[in-house]
C-alpha cells in the first residue's frame, strides 16, 4: 500500500516526518467538514479517501427551533450548551434569517459551553466567547462532570437524534434545560432543499467521493489501513456498510463513538484523545502506524 507514482501526499516531508506514508485511511465525514482532517492526514503522509455518511438537514419543526432562537436572544437562558458544531451552523441560518449575526443575537449576559475544540472554533468563528469546554473528556459526560452553571436556565439545540444523557445529566446538576431539535441526522446525501448550507471544504482541494460499494471494495481488498469514525452514527453506519473491515483498523474520535462502535461488536483499535484533526491523526498512527502496533490492542 505504498504510494504510487506521481503521489506526494505529504508535501515532499521527510519520510521521519511521515509516519502514515503512503496508507490509505478513509474519511467518513461529509465533505464540507472532510477539510482539516484531510489535510492533517495528507501532512502525516496519508492518502486520505472519503466517503460520507451522514449529512445534516434542518430540523422539521422550524417553529420550535425559532421559538427557542427568540427565546435565547431574548435573555431566556443563563447558559447555551453546544454540543456539536453543526448546531452552531443551525444556529447560524436563524440568525442570518433575521439579517444578524450569531454573535451579536446573544445577549451579553448569556455563557457559552462548548463540547470540545470543533464546538469552540465554530462558535468562536461566529463571534462566540465560549466560557467552558471540558478539560478531558469531550462528550456530554465531560459537560456534565465539569459543569459550572449550577441550577440555571440552560438551552440545549441538538440533533434528532441525540442521547437524553446531557440534557438529564445536566438536570441532575439542578439546571432547567430547554432541548430542541436543530438539525436531523440522515443518511448522506441530504436533501438539497433541507440541507443546511455550508460552503467548500474549508479551503482544501477536495477529494472525489467513494460510493459505499467502492469503499467496501476498498475494504475487501486489504487497501485501506483505517477508517475514521467522527459520531456514533457514522460508526452505526460504517457498521451496516463497511463490515467485516478485516485489517482495516477502526479509529473514534471519543468516548462516545468507541462506545457506540463497541456495542455494535466493533473493534475499536484507538479512540482520540482529543476531538481535534490532530487528535485524529495522532490515534490513527497509534491504530497503523508500523512501529506502534503496541498500541493497537484496544481504545486508547
Amino acid at each position: 500500500m505504498g504510494t504510487t507514482s506521481g503521489e506526494n501526499p505529504a508535501g515532499g516531508r521527510p519520510l521521519e516526518e511521515r509516519p502514515l506514508d503512503g496508507l490509505r485511511v478513509l474519511v467518513t465525514r461529509s465533505p464540507e467538514r472532510s477539510g482539516p482532517l484531510t489535510e492533517a492526514l495528507r501532512l502525516a503522509g496519508a492518502i486520505p479517501l472519503l466517503l460520507p455518511l451522514t449529512a445534516a438537514e434542518r430540523a422539521p419543526d422550524q417553529v420550535a427551533l425559532d421559538d427557542a432562537f427568540e427565546a435565547l436572544g431574548a435573555g431566556s437562558f443563563e447558559w447555551l450548551v453546544v454540543s456539536s458544531a453543526t448546531t452552531v451552523l443551525a444556529l447560524q441560518e436563524k440568525a442570518a434569517e433575521r439579517a444578524v449575526r450569531l454573535g451579536d443575537w446573544l445577549p451579553a449576559g448569556t455563557r457559552v459551553a462548548a463540547v470540545g475544540p470543533a464546538s469552540r472554533t465554530a462558535l468562536e468563528a461566529a463571534g462566540i466567547a465560549v466560557h467552558f469546554e471540558p478539560e478531558q473528556e469531550h462528550s456530554a459526560a465531560g459537560i456534565v462532570n465539569g459543569w459550572p452553571g449550577g441550577p440555571a436556565a440552560v438551552l440545549l439545540p441538538q440533533a434528532d437524534i441525540a442521547a437524553p444523557a446531557l440534557a438529564r445529566g445536566l438536570a441532575s446538576k439542578g439546571a432547567r434545560v430547554r432541548t430542541v431539535v436543530a438539525y436531523s441526522t440522515v443518511d448522506f446525501p441530504a436533501e438539497p432543499a433541507r440541507r443546511l448550507g455550508q460552503s467548500g471544504s474549508e479551503g482544501t482541494a477536495p477529494l472525489p467521493l467513494l460510493t459505499p460499494a467502492e469503499a467496501k471494495a476498498e475494504v475487501d481488498d486489504g487497501a485501506l489501513a483505517a477508517v475514521v469514525a467522527a459520531s456514533p452514527s457514522a460508526v452505526r453506519r460504517i457498521g451496516a456498510t463497511l463490515v467485516p473491515l478485516g485489517s482495516c483498523r477502526l479509529v473514534a474520535i471519543g468516548p462516545a463513538t468507541a462506545a457506540e462502535a463497541e456495542a455494535l461488536g466493533l473493534v475499536v483499535a484507538a479512540t482520540a484523545r482529543e476531538a481535534t484533526p490532530e487528535g485524529l491523526v495522532a490515534a490513527v498512527i497509534r491504530a497503523v502506524a508500523p512501529n506502534n502496533h503496541s498500541s493497537t490492542a484496544g481504545p486508547q
